[in-house]
């Protein structure tokens, strides 16, 4: 079985990107795959706010990958400069830097492209959406 990290660059909402990122992901580890983590960057970080609030009769897509890393341990990574441009902030970078609001779900951790890299290190693949 392949190791795969996915990177999402197309937010929540807009744009196709992150539900067919989770659609690919979801039927990767149902095929036995492993998804080593599944980094948001650029626009894709907007995936992580927990201020998204759509419509009763819309799928949520930022709680659907909230879900899928809760049920598969599978990490879901912001890269923190992509993030912090468009006002997407964690906890640790709001007490940092004296806000007193984060909108980052907890499900979500801040990274870098670091994190990127070492992960493409031990992946078969990297897939981009």
């Amino acid at each position: 079985m392949s190791k795969f990290i996915i990177q999402v660059n197309g937010p929540a909402y807009g744009t196709s990107a992150s539900i067919n990122a989770l659609r690919f992901t979801q039927a990767a580890l149902a095929s036995g795959h492993q998804v080593i983590c599944v980094f948001f960057y650029q626009d894709g970080v907007y995936n992580s706010t927990d201020l998204s609030l759509p419509a009763s009769d819309e799928n949520d897509v930022i709680s659907d990958w909230k879900q899928l890393a809760q049920s598969n341990q599978v990490p879901l990574v912001n890269c923190v400069s992509a993030a912090l441009r468009r006002g997407i902030v964690g906890e640790q970078d709001a007490h940092d830097n004296g806000l007193s609001h984060w909108n980052v779900g907890k499900s979500f951790i801040m990274g870098g492209l670091g994190e990127l890299i070492t992960g493409i290190e031990s992946a078969d693949r990297l897939i981009s959406f």
